[in-house]
């Protein structure tokens, strides 16, 4: 007879049974489809599937969708486990969406191909910004990620502010300044953003890049390197040198008239003199104007075309600039604007290669003449501070023999007066030496108004008998001195970096906390420096009338002799090419001694150190204010100083020789 607990699946048994039966095996296969990834996915067709855009994090918030910039899709497919290509390197300008679609690729990960990933930003505090920023909204706004990464909170989660935890994978972050990071784990997939901005040396273990794509070698062809960075100069770019060893895609798109493919360029868009708003692209093979409404459709029809042949077969190159910026975005109005705006200035002119055209910047570098330099010096007397100079540093060279100072008198704008220059004979081998430079620290010099100022910072190099320099400056204390290394390679965002502890042997007892070193990128202070001694300068007569010297004058005194002027132009930035032949750029001597231009250098470290690259307009007032001069606050000051201490009735800054708070 048979059993009354027979299994349904014998087609025997209660409906009822059959039907839990069939709901049960419902579930389960729910359950499986739910962990299971979709097949065959891209990376784009994830994106448009699965991500949404958080309202704290984009300004178009809401279901992420590639066709608003459907120059990323390739871009974004190329970094799929499907396709072959193992690098892909992207030169872009800003607002181009390229950040948004390294997310995507982090999410991909996360949900359709987990493995350990490796998500690099140019510093450690810049990759927990972007973890906050960036990363946390992009799991909280997307439920299959969700369901993934445990929430922060949860015990034993493996979600840190720099790691990610998900099933078959993680997510570590971390910043191209750190070696630890960088060297942590292997991973099989890399995103290295702004390439450009990172150090030249990882805590002087090599370049960053190489480090991190170093921990990708195990997965031999499975692994997935994303390059991406806005460019900066000629011959020291990263993603330039990247780029170009690639097969260099462009984006071509069609004219709306006659439909002729091409890329974008800078020089066919055109505007009247002076009337931004009227600019408008000309076609390439029909010369007709096409207006900024049709980009949209533009963009839709485009596709990638490579313009050279890679040394690799294995990495893609991407280039784009603001031009292909969607409608709503950045406009070629306002393109047109900012490069009116940036007229006449090599700063701003830099800035729109780099952000609006996503092109590198080329550097003249060439040494001013010396002569012309010496035919307007002007007088005042050494040791003097002339009327607009607010506050003093010194740049020291330590040679065999001596020791050469320079104190330099910074106004705002970072407008700059040669103070003094003293020789302190002996060099780093003779105690006396030593005592006078320690003397130099507590002297003062004249203003103009006769109040004595003292020194705010003192930057000294290492870089010849490091020992001697760091012990003499653990003796004096680091509050008024700055030991400093110079790095080659330019660095806009961080020309100074540090400091960090050093480990130093004084009289043969190893320390256990060594000197605090400062890194300097010299470059970019010589260049600075180069480029603020050829500004042009005001007649006389224009003087007269109450013009102003422009932001970054170099005042020379009429004491400063032609050896010295020469050592401040005795070197020049030139163009080199390795064996490889990618191009690089080096400063080389045209004259043998060049002490001038080096504690040029150091003093200008030192001023950034105090922190008069941040300063803000009330501490600039204090300054003025302290020595009884006229306000400056109607001439362009830049982003120059130290922050201000704030409220009314705290500290006020004492530059000026009053040594009772930060000496």
């Amino acid at each position: 007879m048979p059993s009354s607990t027979a299994s349904p699946r014998s087609g025997q048994g209660s409906d009822e049974e059959a039907f839990a039966f069939d709901g049960a095996k419902g579930l389960l296969r729910a359950w499986r489809s739910g962990i299971r990834p979709d097949p065959d996915l891209t990376v784009s067709s994830w994106a448009d599937r699965h991500r949404r855009l958080a309202s704290r994090a984009s300004a178009e918030p809401g279901q992420y969708r590639t066709a608003r910039t459907p120059y990323m899709r390739e871009i974004m497919d190329k970094l799929s486990p499907g396709d072959p290509v193992q690098r892909v390197v992207f030169m872009k300008a800003a607002q181009v969406g390229a950040t948004e679609g390294g997310n995507c690729f982090i999410g991909y990960v996360m949900h359709h191909a987990p493995g350990p990933m490796l998500a690099v930003q140019p510093t450690v505090e810049l990759a927990k910004r972007n973890s906050r920023q960036r990363i946390d909204p992009l799991i909280e706004e997307s439920p299959e990620l969700r369901e993934r990464v445990k929430p922060a909170r949860s015990r034993d989660a493996g979600n840190t502010m720099l790691s990610k935890e998900f099933a078959g994978g993680i997510l570590i972050m971390t910043g191209a300044n750190s070696a630890v990071g960088l060297r942590s784990t292997p991973a099989r997939y890399i995103f290295l953003d702004e390439v450009d901005a990172y150090p030249a040396s990882a805590a002087e273990e090599g370049d960053p890049v190489t480090l991190a794509e170093a921990r990708s070698l195990t997965f031999a062809h499975r692994r997935k390197v994303f390059l991406v960075s806005t460019p900066t100069i000629r011959g020291l770019s990263r993603i330039e040198r990247e780029y170009e060893a690639s097969d260099q895609r462009r984006y071509f798109v069609p004219c709306p008239h006659c439909d002729a493919m091409q890329w974008l360029k800078f020089e066919r868009l055109r505007w009247e003199k002076g009337r931004p708003e009227t600019a408008e692209y000309l076609c390439e093979g029909c010369e007709r104007p096409v207006a900024e409404h049709h980009k949209t459709a533009m963009l839709e029809r485009g596709e990638w075309r490579a313009t050279a042949t890679a040394t690799d077969p294995t990495t893609v190159g991407y280039h784009l600039s603001a031009l292909y910026s969607p409608v709503g975005w950045l406009s070629w109005q306002r393109i047109a604007r900012a490069h009116e705006a940036a007229r006449g200035s090599d700063e701003a002119m830099r800035a729109f290669r780099n952000t609006i055209l996503g092109e590198t910047w080329m550097e003249t570098g060439e040494a001013p003449d010396w002569q012309r330099l010496a035919d307007r010096r002007e007088a005042w007397p050494a040791g003097t501070v002339p009327e607009r100079g607010l506050f003093l540093t010194a740049g020291a060279d330590v040679q065999k023999d001596r020791i050469e100072v320079d104190v330099w008198a910074w106004g705002r704008g970072l407008e700059s007066w040669l103070v003094d220059h003293l020789v302190l004979e002996g060099g780093p081998g003779d105690p006396a030496c030593w005592q006078q430079l320690t003397d130099l620290l507590g002297r003062t010099w004249s203003h103009a108004s006769g109040q004595p100022m003292a020194l705010a910072r003192l930057a000294i190099d290492t870089g010849f008998e490091t020992s001697a320099v760091y012990a003499w400056s653990r003796q004096v204390g680091f509050a008024q001195v700055a030991p400093v290394k110079g790095l080659e390679g330019f660095n806009r965002a961080s020309p100074v970096s540090g400091p960090t502890f050093v480990d130093a042997t004084a009289g043969g007892k190893r320390l256990r906390r060594g000197a605090r070193l400062w890194t300097v990128a010299t470059s970019t202070f010589k260049a600075e420096t180069y480029r603020f001694l050829r500004l042009a300068r005001p007649t006389a007569e224009e003087l007269s009338e109450g013009a102003a010297f422009p932001p970054g004058t170099v005042h020379l005194p009429s004491w400063a002799d032609t050896e010295w002027i020469r050592q401040l132009t005795a070197e020049q930035l030139v163009t080199v090419r390795n064996r490889r032949g990618f191009a690089k750029l080096e400063w080389q001597k045209v004259r043998e001694r060049n002490e001038a231009l080096d504690c040029r250098v150091y003093a200008r470290a030192a001023a950034w150190i105090a922190g008069a690259d941040r300063w803000p307009e009330t501490t600039w007032a204090d300054l003025e204010a302290q020595l009884g001069v006229p306000s400056g606050m109607d001439s362009p000051a830049g982003l120059i100083g130290r922050p201000d201490t704030g409220a009314q009735g705290k500290r006020r800054s004492d530059w000026l020789g009053r040594r009772e708070g930060w000496f």
